[in-house]
């Protein structure tokens, strides 16, 4: 199984970005495809966005097209995902999640890393 490790998360103010980065390890990366999720002060983890194990194919969450953007580098081992315009609705701790089967359906995803906190306020 790949594992994961999360870093980049912060403190920013509204309005802001940060890059999410998410190292991985233990498995030929380009074997999976890659995504993010998010989970709020109480609430349920939520699926963000998503790419193919190539990264030529990505998907977002309707909400988040525009602001977020998920990319990858296969040769480093690498996902990331880019967060402008945040607002304070975004804060949650963001997961790195990897699957062998789907790029878009949440449930495929089958390993995830530890988080990040990220928190938007003024």
């Amino acid at each position: 199984q790949v594992q994961l490790v999360e870093s980049g998360g912060g403190l920013v103010q509204p309005g802001g970005s940060l890059r999410l980065s998410c190292a991985a390890s233990g498995r030929p990366f380009s074997n999976y495809h890659m995504g993010w999720f998010r989970q709020g002060p109480g609430k349920e983890r939520v699926f963000v966005a998503g790419s193919s194990a190539s990264g030529r194919s990505t998907y977002y969450v309707d909400s988040k097209k525009g602001r977020f953007t998920i990319s990858r580098d296969n040769a480093k081992n690498m996902v990331y995902l880019q967060m402008n315009s945040l607002k304070p609705e975004d804060t949650a701790v963001y997961y790195c999640a990897a699957s062998l089967n789907s790029w878009t359906r949440s449930n495929e995803y089958n390993s995830f890393g530890q988080g990040t906190q990220v928190t938007v306020s003024s």
